[in-house]
């Protein structure tokens, strides 16, 4: 996948502006605050998801506007295509080869991207939450209808968190809690499910890109952590619906008196060791970043397998947090794919020297 033309018109801090970015590496730098990461997430954006850094819609548009658009060229599935995303407060609208679309999530059939930012290299030793996000947010580029799922999932979630908290004052409504635990299972089984699935393919590549980046001294392994499913392997989709379903049973009691839910994939967590030892707990800062670095390679990998191109790589100010060998270590594993970094000034790297190098100053890009 390449991006031919990248237009953005009311963009956040950006002055309107077209690029055209080098089929391989671009190389964007400028001072602190200047707009550089707005620049790569707007290529983010077309793969379909939300902003990387949490951001909501209507923040897109600049102060002064009551709209925004993007527009982008791009060479995917052997063939030039064209999408686009208008903002409207917080109304999106998506075209994609003319083709007015009811969802962003439709854009992620078309292009795909990995973005590789300095909230990930804390990805090990942070709450779980950055690493559901980190799982989902790779499978939802790649399955549609596990997005669906997903999306559908979290607001039956907040559903049925509302209804414990009424349980407390008005206990005649506990006997309604079984249909939304039955919709939480079933959706439930089926994200669990294909979090393993996806987790066994990101193992096998990760364990050999952090053999290499280790020289061949330590093995990475990576568990999926769940109350439901224990250490229990080789589940069938029916296994992990009835022990779902038995967790829910067994913490019922205490959802209602804290008035969430206790059980369910918003709860599980992954865990990384290094030859057996937990990485969270044992690891250093060092081999913590070793393990993110591996797991993005990882991710782009998958990627490219799916669509059967490599995706675009999106290196939001990651290579001045990463040492000399790490840096090579990503570059030298990124060659094939058309590479986005963002940086203060340009680097040195030999492996840099054909760069087309982009400045942002004040959210001018020239």
């Amino acid at each position: 996948m390449k991006v031919n033309a990248l237009e953005f018109v009311n963009y956040r801090n950006l002055s309107d502006n077209r690029i055209e970015p080098a089929e391989k590496v671009n190389v964007i730098y400028g001072l602190n605050a200047q707009g550089k990461t707005n620049l790569l997430e707007a290529v983010w954006l077309f793969s379909g998801g939300h902003s990387f850094r949490g951001s909501k819609d209507s923040e897109f548009i600049n102060f002064s506007k009551n709209n925004a658009r993007l527009f982008m060229s791009f060479f995917a599935g052997n063939r030039d295509q064209k999408a686009e995303i208008i903002y409207q407060g917080s109304k999106k609208e998506v075209i994609i080869n003319g083709v007015k679309k009811s969802s962003a999530a439709f854009l992620s059939q078309h292009f795909s991207s990995v973005v590789f930012s300095p909230e990930h290299l804390t990805l090990i030793k942070n709450g779980p939450s950055l690493r559901r996000k980190f799982i989902d947010g790779s499978i939802c580029q790649q399955d549609l209808r596990y997005a669906v799922r997903l999306n559908k999932y979290n607001q039956t979630l907040q559903q049925r968190n509302a209804l414990l908290k009424e349980i407390l004052k008005h206990k005649e409504l506990k006997d309604t809690l079984e249909i939304w635990d039955e919709v939480l299972i079933e959706l439930g089984t089926e994200i669990i499910l294909k979090r393993l699935e996806f987790l066994e393919n990101l193992k096998i590549s990760a364990k050999e890109l952090h053999k290499g980046i280790s020289s061949g001294k330590e093995d990475l392994d990576i568990k999926y952590i769940s109350s439901a499913i224990k250490n229990e392997e080789n589940l069938s989709k029916c296994d992990i619906e009835c022990l779902l379903r038995k967790e829910f049973k067994r913490l019922r009691r205490e959802d209602i008196y804290l008035g969430v839910t206790n059980a369910g994939p918003h709860r599980d967590d992954l865990e990384f060791f290094i030859n057996s030892k937990s990485a969270r707990r044992f690891g250093s800062q060092g081999q913590q970043r070793s393990i993110v670095l591996s797991l993005k390679l990882s991710e782009a990998r998958l990627m490219k397998e799916a669509f059967e191109e490599p995706p675009v790589v999106l290196l939001d100010d990651v290579m001045s947090e990463l040492d000399q060998k790490r840096q090579d270590f990503l570059l030298e594993n990124t060659e094939e794919n058309q590479v986005f970094i963002t940086c203060c000034e340009p680097l040195s790297s030999e492996r840099l020297k054909n760069a087309k190098l982009f400045e942002v100053c004040e959210g001018v890009v020239s």
